[in-house]
C-alpha cells in the first residue's frame, strides 16, 4: 500500500536504545518503514538491535536528525502524541479521530506521527511544532504508555484508518509543508519584533496563539505566499530573507 511509505514515525531525544528497537519492530508488523530519530542519547546499539526482533532494517535505514525542524522537513501534517493536555497547546483529540485526517493527507503529501522522551513526552516547543495534538484515550489516573507500546497502538489505527476505501479524494491547492509554515513563523516573528508589537523582554506568549491559529487553519502553500507577500508590504525593512523556496 503506496500510502504506507508516506507516513514518518518520529522519536524524539529516546533515552533507551531498547525503546527505538521495540518501536521498530511495533512499525514492521503494521506495515511501515520510515523511522526518523531526533537526538537519541544512544544509538545504534546491540540492544535497539536485540529488542527490533527482526526489524533490523528499520534500524539501518532509520535517519538521525539533530532537530525536529529537520524530521519534519517535507510533511504537510505532524500530529503529537501526548499523554496530557498542556497550556495554550493545540486541540487535543482522540488517536482515532486524529488518524482519519492523517490517512486523506496521505493522498497528497507525507505525514508524521512524532513521540516524545520517556519520561517527559514532548515539550511545548516540540508540540508547537505540530499541526494537532493526539492522545491515546486510558486509564485517567494511569495514561503513560511504553514508548513501544504507544507506537504499536498509533500504527495499528493509522493502518486500519489507511485500509478503508475513502475513494476519491482531491485538493485542488496543496497545503503547506512545515519548512514553508516555519519560514512563515520565523519571518512573522520578525516583522512583530521589529514592528515593536512584540516586545523581546516580554513576549508572553503571542508566537504559541499564533501558532496555534494557523494550525486550526491547516494553511496552504499559496496561502503561506500571500501572507508573506502581506508581511513585506506592511514591513519591507525585513527582507524576509529565510523564505523557503
Amino acid at each position: 500500500m503506496a500510502s504506507l511509505s508516506r507516513v514518518r514515525f518520529v522519536l524524539c531525544e529516546t533515552t533507551h536504545p531498547g525503546n527505538i528497537g521495540a518501536a521498530a519492530r511495533a512499525m514492521k508488523t503494521m506495515g511501515f518503514g520510515d523511522l526518523v530519530l531526533v537526538s537519541p542519547k544512544i544509538f545504534p546499539d546491540d540492544q535497539a538491535t536485540a529488542m527490533a526482533s527482526g526489524a533490523d532494517d528499520l534500524l539501518l535505514s532509520a535517519r538521525c536528525c539533530s532537530t525536529l525542524e529537520d524530521a519534519l522537513a517535507g510533511t504537510t501534517l505532524a500530529v503529537g502524541l501526548t499523554a496530557r493536555r498542556r497550556d495554550l497547546s493545540h486541540p487535543m483529540q482522540p488517536l482515532r479521530e486524529v488518524v482519519q485526517d492523517m490517512a486523506r493527507e496521505t493522498a497528497h503529501g507525507d505525514v508524521a506521527l512524532v513521540f516524545g522522551t520517556e519520561m517527559s513526552g514532548l515539550s511545548n516547543a516540540q508540540l508547537d511544532a505540530c499541526q494537532c495534538l493526539a492522545n491515546i484515550p486510558a486509564q485517567p489516573d494511569f495514561s503513560s504508555l511504553n514508548l513501544a507500546a504507544a507506537v504499536q497502538v498509533a500504527a495499528y489505527e493509522l493502518r486500519q484508518a489507511l485500509l478503508q476505501d475513502r475513494g476519491p479524494v482531491g485538493r485542488e491547492y496543496p497545503l503547506a509543508t512545515h519548512e514553508e509554515l516555519e519560514g512563515f513563523y520565523q519571518h512573522l516573528e520578525r516583522v512583530l519584533l521589529g514592528s515593536g508589537f512584540l516586545d523581546p523582554h516580554h513576549p508572553g506568549r503571542l508566537m504559541t496563539r499564533l501558532r496555534r491559529l494557523f494550525a486550526r487553519a491547516r494553511v496552504e502553500r499559496e496561502e503561506v505566499s500571500i501572507l508573506r507577500g502581506i508581511l513585506k508590504a506592511l514591513y519591507p525593512a525585513d527582507d524576509g530573507a529565510s523564505r523557503p523556496s
